[in-house]
């Protein structure tokens, strides 16, 4: 079946608006036999006359003027869409789907999304709580926008991965312990401790820090939330190894922070999809590139 071209419907409204199949070639800038070929067609296509001549006036038929209520509001809707979509595509509107651990969700994203909201208020940024491997997928995959993903990572089919921050691991450990001025691999495997999910990157990370010293310490519990960790070092239950940000808020007093011996760095990258990059989701990295050293 034949679509009803818009162009089409223009003309029948113009014809309508004006009285004169003349007046609204002028007015759509076509030539007369134009309209009238455009008028056939869509009479053509419904069966039945759109327009009557009374007295020299050229009115709609009572068909007609049923298609010329219904083609104002298909023209206008279309006129939104593509306005909508003129906005996206100028960043003043759209949508940046973003996956990150917990990690970075905690202190780091929030930081970016308020700038975001300040600048550009009419982005929505849908947000999903994801390891590095799936973030990397989900990218590739066409479900993601942008990825925060630990670093470092095997090269990806069409995506771009490029070094974002280099935050330090530190020793996370109760107020009332006592503890050295520089914590070393040895003292921390010998205190309970609360380490990330084996299936996180920064698990890997703090086991070979502890195996290259030739230690392979049992934690007592193993978790994806540091906010949830530095909740049970507060509590006295164990110490923990944490990246700190320098933007991180203080730490809760009962715990103190101490450096590690040897240093320990968390890295993250920021990954995207290859070629095009809308101009919200290119908002989003740069708000987020403008946080690498901060």
């Amino acid at each position: 079946m034949r679509e009803i071209s818009l162009d089409r419907l223009r003309t029948l409204i113009a014809i309508t608006e004006r009285g004169s199949f003349a007046e609204a070639a002028r007015a759509l800038n076509l030539a007369p036999p134009t309209v009238s070929l455009h008028i056939a067609e869509l009479e053509a296509r419904i069966g039945a006359p759109l327009l009557s001549r009374k007295r020299g006036q050229i009115k709609p038929s009572a068909i007609g003027e049923v298609l010329v209520e219904r083609a104002r509001r298909l023209l206008a809707d279309a006129e939104q869409a593509l306005d909508d979509v003129q906005r996206q595509v100028q960043g003043l509107e759209g949508r940046a789907r973003i996956g990150a651990s917990t990690g970075a969700i905690a202190h780091l994203l929030p930081q970016a999304l308020e700038v975001l909201r300040q600048h550009h208020p009419a982005i929505d940024v849908q947000v999903a709580v994801l390891t590095s491997s799936e973030t990397l997928s989900r990218l590739a995959a066409g479900t993601l926008d942008v990825g925060l993903v630990a670093l470092p990572q095997p090269p990806v089919a069409g995506l771009v991965i490029t070094p974002w921050r280099r935050d330090p691991v530190m020793a996370f450990v109760p107020a009332h312990w006592q503890c050295p001025a520089r914590v070393t691999p040895e003292w921390l495997a010998a205190q309970p401790l609360i380490l990330n999910d084996a299936s996180t990157r920064l698990s890997r990370l703090t086991t070979e820090w502890f195996s290259t010293a030739g230690q392979h310490p049992a934690p007592r519990i193993q978790l994806n939330y540091n906010d949830a960790i530095k909740s049970l070092v507060a509590a006295g239950y164990g110490a923990a190894l944490l990246p700190h940000e320098a933007t991180a808020p203080p730490t809760d007093k009962r715990i103190v922070m101490r450096p590690l011996r040897p240093a320990l760095w968390r890295q993250l990258g920021i990954a995207h999809r290859a070629g095009y990059v809308e101009r919200a989701t290119q908002h989003v990295l740069e708000v987020l590139r403008d946080l690498r050293f901060r």
